[in-house]
Protein backbone atom coordinates (compact mmCIF):
# COMPACT_ATOMS: atom_id res chain seq x y z
CA UNK A 1 0.00 0.00 0.00
CA UNK A 2 2.72 2.51 1.04
CA UNK A 3 4.45 1.61 -2.16
CA UNK A 4 2.00 1.95 -4.28
CA UNK A 5 1.14 5.21 -2.95
CA UNK A 6 4.45 6.48 -3.61
CA UNK A 7 4.60 5.17 -7.03
CA UNK A 8 1.72 7.14 -7.54
CA UNK A 9 2.74 10.23 -6.21
CA UNK A 10 5.64 9.95 -8.40
CA UNK A 11 3.78 9.67 -11.44
CA UNK A 12 1.04 11.69 -11.17
CA UNK A 13 2.11 14.73 -8.64
CA UNK A 14 5.12 15.76 -9.85
CA UNK A 15 4.28 18.63 -12.42
CA UNK A 16 6.48 21.48 -11.72
CA UNK A 17 6.58 22.44 -8.27
CA UNK A 18 9.35 24.54 -8.14
CA UNK A 19 7.34 27.01 -9.99
CA UNK A 20 3.81 26.83 -8.46
CA UNK A 21 6.04 26.95 -5.52
CA UNK A 22 7.46 30.17 -6.28
CA UNK A 23 3.91 31.41 -7.84
CA UNK A 24 2.15 30.50 -4.77
CA UNK A 25 -0.06 28.00 -6.72
CA UNK A 26 -2.40 25.48 -5.99
CA UNK A 27 -3.36 22.76 -8.33
CA UNK A 28 -6.70 21.71 -8.82
CA UNK A 29 -5.73 18.99 -11.13
CA UNK A 30 -3.06 17.37 -8.69
CA UNK A 31 -5.69 17.57 -6.39
CA UNK A 32 -8.32 16.18 -8.25
CA UNK A 33 -6.03 12.89 -9.44
CA UNK A 34 -5.78 12.39 -5.87
CA UNK A 35 -8.92 12.49 -5.23
CA UNK A 36 -9.19 10.05 -8.12
CA UNK A 37 -6.97 7.89 -6.34
CA UNK A 38 -8.94 8.25 -3.38
CA UNK A 39 -6.32 9.89 -0.82
CA UNK A 40 -9.11 12.27 0.13
CA UNK A 41 -11.28 9.72 1.91
CA UNK A 42 -9.25 6.91 3.14
CA UNK A 43 -10.82 5.64 6.48
CA UNK A 44 -13.96 6.57 5.27
CA UNK A 45 -16.45 3.33 5.02
CA UNK A 46 -16.68 2.81 1.51
CA UNK A 47 -20.73 3.16 1.76
CA UNK A 48 -20.04 6.85 1.49
CA UNK A 49 -17.68 7.05 -0.92
CA UNK A 50 -14.49 6.26 0.48
CA UNK A 51 -11.48 3.37 0.62
CA UNK A 52 -12.62 2.13 4.56
CA UNK A 53 -9.13 1.82 5.41
CA UNK A 54 -8.27 1.36 9.30
CA UNK A 55 -5.86 4.31 10.42
CA UNK A 56 -2.73 2.18 10.40
CA UNK A 57 -3.68 1.38 6.83
CA UNK A 58 -4.29 5.04 6.45
CA UNK A 59 -0.81 6.18 8.20
CA UNK A 60 0.96 3.77 5.72
CA UNK A 61 -0.60 5.10 2.51
CA UNK A 62 0.22 8.88 3.95
CA UNK A 63 3.61 7.86 4.35
CA UNK A 64 3.68 6.69 0.74
CA UNK A 65 1.90 9.97 -0.34
CA UNK A 66 4.64 12.08 1.52
CA UNK A 67 7.87 9.55 0.18
CA UNK A 68 6.65 9.95 -3.16
CA UNK A 69 5.09 13.65 -3.46
CA UNK A 70 7.58 16.77 -3.31
CA UNK A 71 4.94 19.02 -3.24
CA UNK A 72 4.76 19.10 0.39
CA UNK A 73 1.57 21.85 0.61
CA UNK A 74 -0.15 19.62 -1.45
CA UNK A 75 0.10 16.89 1.05
CA UNK A 76 -0.57 18.82 3.90
CA UNK A 77 -3.55 20.55 1.75
CA UNK A 78 -4.83 16.89 1.43
CA UNK A 79 -4.61 16.00 5.42
CA UNK A 80 -5.51 19.02 6.25
CA UNK A 81 -8.60 18.00 4.17
CA UNK A 82 -9.19 14.80 5.04
CA UNK A 83 -8.30 14.31 8.86
CA UNK A 84 -9.47 18.31 10.52
CA UNK A 85 -12.49 18.26 8.20
CA UNK A 86 -13.60 15.00 6.66
CA UNK A 87 -13.40 12.50 9.90
CA UNK A 88 -15.31 14.87 11.98
CA UNK A 89 -18.18 14.53 9.21
CA UNK A 90 -17.99 10.67 9.07
CA UNK A 91 -17.40 10.65 12.92
CA UNK A 92 -20.18 12.98 14.01
CA UNK A 93 -22.26 14.32 11.34
CA UNK A 94 -25.80 13.53 11.20
CA UNK A 95 -27.13 10.86 7.98
CA UNK A 96 -28.13 13.79 5.98
CA UNK A 97 -24.72 15.32 6.23
CA UNK A 98 -22.89 12.44 5.26
CA UNK A 99 -24.80 11.58 2.23
CA UNK A 100 -25.00 15.18 1.47
CA UNK A 101 -21.15 16.13 1.41
CA UNK A 102 -19.14 12.57 2.17
CA UNK A 103 -18.66 11.09 -1.08
CA UNK A 104 -17.93 14.67 -2.69
CA UNK A 105 -14.99 15.39 -0.06
CA UNK A 106 -13.88 11.97 -0.68
CA UNK A 107 -13.43 11.97 -4.52
CA UNK A 108 -11.97 15.90 -4.32
CA UNK A 109 -14.95 17.30 -6.09
CA UNK A 110 -15.30 19.10 -2.97
CA UNK A 111 -12.67 21.20 -0.84
CA UNK A 112 -12.76 21.62 2.82
CA UNK A 113 -11.69 24.05 5.47
CA UNK A 114 -11.00 23.68 9.25
CA UNK A 115 -12.10 26.94 10.90
CA UNK A 116 -10.80 27.16 14.40
CA UNK A 117 -7.82 29.80 14.63
CA UNK A 118 -8.91 33.53 15.47
CA UNK A 119 -6.70 36.36 15.10
CA UNK A 120 -6.57 36.49 18.73
CA UNK A 121 -6.61 33.03 19.72
CA UNK A 122 -4.58 29.84 18.48
CA UNK A 123 -3.33 27.77 20.99
CA UNK A 124 -5.54 29.08 23.63
CA UNK A 125 -9.25 27.52 22.24
CA UNK A 126 -10.84 28.80 25.33
CA UNK A 127 -10.97 32.31 24.62
CA UNK A 128 -12.70 31.90 21.15
CA UNK A 129 -14.72 35.22 20.14
CA UNK A 130 -16.83 33.50 17.28
CA UNK A 131 -20.51 33.47 18.61
CA UNK A 132 -23.58 31.27 16.93
CA UNK A 133 -26.54 33.09 18.60
CA UNK A 134 -30.11 30.71 17.95
CA UNK A 135 -32.35 32.00 15.15
CA UNK A 136 -35.41 30.38 13.71
CA UNK A 137 -34.45 27.92 12.40
CA UNK A 138 -30.74 27.84 12.74
CA UNK A 139 -27.88 30.17 13.67
CA UNK A 140 -26.68 33.13 13.29
CA UNK A 141 -22.82 33.50 13.10
CA UNK A 142 -20.53 36.44 13.73
CA UNK A 143 -16.67 36.28 14.09
CA UNK A 144 -13.23 35.92 11.71
CA UNK A 145 -11.21 32.88 11.77
CA UNK A 146 -7.82 32.81 10.57
CA UNK A 147 -4.55 30.83 8.92
CA UNK A 148 -7.27 28.43 7.86
CA UNK A 149 -5.89 25.84 5.32
CA UNK A 150 -7.74 25.85 1.67
CA UNK A 151 -9.60 28.78 2.81
CA UNK A 152 -9.39 30.86 -0.30
CA UNK A 153 -10.70 27.53 -2.18
CA UNK A 154 -12.20 25.56 -0.10
CA UNK A 155 -16.27 25.23 -1.08
CA UNK A 156 -17.02 23.95 2.52
CA UNK A 157 -16.01 25.08 6.07
CA UNK A 158 -16.17 23.11 9.06
CA UNK A 159 -16.15 25.90 11.55
CA UNK A 160 -16.82 26.16 15.46
CA UNK A 161 -18.34 29.00 17.37
CA UNK A 162 -19.67 29.81 20.96
CA UNK A 163 -23.00 28.81 21.18
CA UNK A 164 -23.31 28.91 24.97
CA UNK A 165 -21.01 31.41 26.69
CA UNK A 166 -21.63 30.31 30.32
CA UNK A 167 -20.68 26.98 29.28
CA UNK A 168 -17.88 28.10 27.84
CA UNK A 169 -15.66 25.92 25.41
CA UNK A 170 -16.71 22.77 27.24
CA UNK A 171 -20.22 22.39 26.82
CA UNK A 172 -20.66 25.92 24.94
CA UNK A 173 -18.87 25.23 21.50
CA UNK A 174 -20.66 24.08 18.53
CA UNK A 175 -19.63 22.50 15.23
CA UNK A 176 -21.13 23.70 11.46
CA UNK A 177 -20.29 22.73 8.51
CA UNK A 178 -21.06 25.86 6.26
CA UNK A 179 -21.31 26.42 2.32
CA UNK A 180 -18.76 28.77 0.60
CA UNK A 181 -19.98 30.64 -0.45
CA UNK A 182 -22.67 31.44 1.74
CA UNK A 183 -24.45 35.03 2.45
CA UNK A 184 -22.61 36.37 5.55
CA UNK A 185 -19.84 34.45 4.82
CA UNK A 186 -16.59 36.51 3.14
CA UNK A 187 -13.78 34.86 2.42
CA UNK A 188 -9.95 36.42 2.27
CA UNK A 189 -7.56 36.44 -0.29
CA UNK A 190 -4.49 34.03 0.15
CA UNK A 191 -2.04 34.81 3.02
CA UNK A 192 1.88 34.87 1.39
CA UNK A 193 4.23 32.88 3.65
CA UNK A 194 7.33 31.13 3.48
CA UNK A 195 6.68 27.70 3.66
CA UNK A 196 3.93 25.48 2.14
CA UNK A 197 3.43 28.00 -0.64
CA UNK A 198 1.28 25.34 -2.79
CA UNK A 199 -1.37 24.98 -0.18
CA UNK A 200 -3.46 28.64 0.17
CA UNK A 201 -4.28 29.84 3.69
CA UNK A 202 -6.94 32.43 4.72
CA UNK A 203 -9.37 34.16 6.57
CA UNK A 204 -13.01 34.03 6.92
CA UNK A 205 -15.06 36.02 8.10
CA UNK A 206 -18.66 35.62 9.51
CA UNK A 207 -21.06 38.37 9.58
CA UNK A 208 -24.52 38.18 10.77
CA UNK A 209 -24.50 34.43 8.55
CA UNK A 210 -27.25 32.29 9.00
CA UNK A 211 -26.23 28.40 9.23
CA UNK A 212 -29.39 26.28 9.08
CA UNK A 213 -29.85 23.75 12.56
CA UNK A 214 -28.99 20.52 9.70
CA UNK A 215 -25.69 21.26 9.38
CA UNK A 216 -24.55 21.03 12.96
CA UNK A 217 -21.92 18.56 13.40
CA UNK A 218 -23.13 16.35 16.35
CA UNK A 219 -24.76 18.10 19.08
CA UNK A 220 -25.53 21.58 20.04
CA UNK A 221 -22.19 21.97 22.67
CA UNK A 222 -20.48 19.30 21.45
CA UNK A 223 -17.62 20.48 19.43
CA UNK A 224 -14.91 20.72 21.78
CA UNK A 225 -15.03 17.40 22.00
CA UNK A 226 -14.89 17.07 18.23
CA UNK A 227 -11.96 19.16 17.68
CA UNK A 228 -9.97 17.90 20.38
CA UNK A 229 -10.93 13.81 18.59
CA UNK A 230 -9.82 15.37 15.14
CA UNK A 231 -6.29 17.00 16.47
CA UNK A 232 -5.77 13.58 18.12
CA UNK A 233 -6.71 12.14 14.08
CA UNK A 234 -4.31 15.03 12.48
CA UNK A 235 -1.58 15.21 14.81
CA UNK A 236 -0.79 11.67 14.44
CA UNK A 237 -1.69 10.62 10.95
CA UNK A 238 -0.15 13.95 9.55
CA UNK A 239 2.98 12.84 10.89
CA UNK A 240 2.72 9.87 8.44
CA UNK A 241 3.51 13.00 5.97
CA UNK A 242 6.36 13.67 7.67
CA UNK A 243 7.89 9.89 7.82
CA UNK A 244 7.48 9.98 4.06
CA UNK A 245 9.33 13.72 3.40
CA UNK A 246 12.05 12.46 5.91
CA UNK A 247 12.78 9.15 4.31
CA UNK A 248 12.96 11.10 0.65
CA UNK A 249 15.78 13.57 2.64
CA UNK A 250 17.39 10.51 3.62
CA UNK A 251 17.44 9.20 0.29
CA UNK A 252 18.46 12.11 -1.47
CA UNK A 253 21.48 12.73 0.86
CA UNK A 254 22.64 9.22 1.12
CA UNK A 255 22.74 9.01 -2.85
CA UNK A 256 24.70 12.48 -2.58
CA UNK A 257 27.19 11.67 0.50
CA UNK A 258 28.02 8.51 -1.97
CA UNK A 259 28.56 10.16 -5.20
CA UNK A 260 29.86 13.68 -3.79
CA UNK A 261 33.89 13.27 -3.90
CA UNK A 262 35.95 15.77 -1.72
CA UNK A 263 39.84 15.06 -1.10
CA UNK A 264 40.14 11.92 -3.08
CA UNK A 265 37.02 10.13 -1.49
CA UNK A 266 33.33 10.18 -1.11
CA UNK A 267 32.29 12.37 1.66
CA UNK A 268 30.20 9.73 3.33
CA UNK A 269 33.28 8.25 4.49
CA UNK A 270 33.89 11.56 6.52
CA UNK A 271 32.83 10.45 9.99
CA UNK A 272 31.15 14.10 10.61
CA UNK A 273 28.65 13.42 7.32
CA UNK A 274 27.97 9.60 7.82
CA UNK A 275 26.66 10.32 11.52
CA UNK A 276 24.47 13.25 10.27
CA UNK A 277 23.24 10.32 8.23
CA UNK A 278 23.01 8.01 10.44
CA UNK A 279 20.91 11.07 13.10
CA UNK A 280 18.80 11.40 10.26
CA UNK A 281 18.45 7.06 9.73
CA UNK A 282 17.49 7.13 14.24
CA UNK A 283 15.02 10.23 13.47
CA UNK A 284 12.99 8.97 10.80
CA UNK A 285 13.01 5.19 12.26
CA UNK A 286 11.73 6.28 15.73
CA UNK A 287 8.81 8.55 14.07
CA UNK A 288 7.57 5.82 11.94
CA UNK A 289 7.30 4.18 14.68
CA UNK A 290 5.79 6.75 16.68
CA UNK A 291 3.66 7.06 14.09
CA UNK A 292 2.29 3.63 13.95
CA UNK A 293 1.63 3.60 17.48
CA UNK A 294 -0.44 6.34 17.26
CA UNK A 295 -2.57 4.83 14.60
CA UNK A 296 -2.91 1.82 15.86
CA UNK A 297 -4.46 2.96 19.11
CA UNK A 298 -6.75 5.91 17.78
CA UNK A 299 -10.09 4.12 17.96
CA UNK A 300 -8.68 2.12 21.21
CA UNK A 301 -7.24 3.90 24.05
CA UNK A 302 -8.48 6.57 26.01
CA UNK A 303 -5.16 8.35 26.45
CA UNK A 304 -4.39 8.78 22.39
CA UNK A 305 -4.26 11.84 23.03
CA UNK A 306 -0.94 12.09 24.69
CA UNK A 307 0.44 9.52 22.08
CA UNK A 308 -1.00 12.05 19.37
CA UNK A 309 1.42 14.92 21.59
CA UNK A 310 3.81 13.13 21.42
CA UNK A 311 3.96 11.95 17.97
CA UNK A 312 3.43 15.14 16.42
CA UNK A 313 6.10 16.88 18.87
CA UNK A 314 9.08 14.79 17.97
CA UNK A 315 7.93 13.98 14.00
CA UNK A 316 7.99 17.94 13.36
CA UNK A 317 10.98 18.41 15.14
CA UNK A 318 12.41 15.43 13.47
CA UNK A 319 11.38 16.52 10.18
CA UNK A 320 13.01 20.22 10.55
CA UNK A 321 16.17 18.59 11.98
CA UNK A 322 16.08 16.45 8.55
CA UNK A 323 15.69 19.33 6.62
CA UNK A 324 18.49 21.39 8.13
CA UNK A 325 20.81 18.02 8.20
CA UNK A 326 20.09 17.11 4.35
CA UNK A 327 20.80 20.85 3.57
CA UNK A 328 24.47 20.75 5.08
CA UNK A 329 24.91 17.35 3.49
CA UNK A 330 23.86 18.77 0.01
CA UNK A 331 26.50 21.84 0.93
CA UNK A 332 26.11 24.70 -1.48
CA UNK A 333 23.32 22.50 -3.92
CA UNK A 334 21.41 22.41 -1.09
CA UNK A 335 20.24 25.92 -1.00
CA UNK A 336 19.48 25.87 -4.59
CA UNK A 337 15.65 25.34 -6.01
CA UNK A 338 16.76 23.25 -8.08
CA UNK A 339 18.11 20.78 -5.45
CA UNK A 340 14.74 21.00 -4.07
CA UNK A 341 16.24 20.57 -0.43
CA UNK A 342 15.75 24.16 0.46
CA UNK A 343 11.92 24.06 -0.35
CA UNK A 344 11.53 21.05 2.18
CA UNK A 345 13.49 23.06 5.02
CA UNK A 346 10.85 25.71 4.24
CA UNK A 347 8.00 23.75 4.20
CA UNK A 348 9.29 21.69 7.33
CA UNK A 349 9.38 24.83 9.63
CA UNK A 350 5.58 25.11 9.68
CA UNK A 351 4.96 21.61 10.78
CA UNK A 352 6.09 22.73 14.22
CA UNK A 353 3.24 25.27 14.20
CA UNK A 354 0.24 24.17 12.98
CA UNK A 355 -2.06 21.10 14.52
CA UNK A 356 -0.75 22.98 17.92
CA UNK A 357 2.81 24.27 18.36
CA UNK A 358 5.72 21.87 20.00
CA UNK A 359 5.21 24.49 23.18
CA UNK A 360 1.37 23.08 23.23
CA UNK A 361 2.80 19.74 22.74
CA UNK A 362 5.40 19.75 25.75
CA UNK A 363 2.26 21.37 27.89
CA UNK A 364 -0.64 18.93 26.81
CA UNK A 365 2.32 15.75 27.28
CA UNK A 366 3.15 17.36 31.10
CA UNK A 367 -0.54 17.85 31.57
CA UNK A 368 -0.82 14.32 31.22
CA UNK A 369 2.07 13.48 33.42
CA UNK A 370 0.22 15.03 36.27
CA UNK A 371 2.25 18.29 36.70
Amino acid sequence: MRDAACAFAREHLADDVTQRDRDQEFSRELWNRCGQWGMQGLPVPEAYGGKGYDPLSTAVVLEGLGHGCADSGLAFSITAHLLACVVPVWKHGSEFLKERFLPDLCSGKLIAVNAMTEPQTGSDAFAMKTTATASDGGFVINGTKTLATNGPIADVALMYAMTDPVKGYFGGVTAFLVDIPSAGLTVGPNLEKSGLRTVPFGELQFCDCFVPSDRIVGQVGGGAAIFAESMDWERGLLGAIHVGTMQRLLDQATRHAKTRKQFGQAIGKFQAVSHRLADMKVRLEAARLLVYQTACKLESSRSVSLDAAITKLFVSESLMESAIDTVRTLGGWGVLTTHQVERALRDSVASTLYSGTSDLQRNLIARWMGL
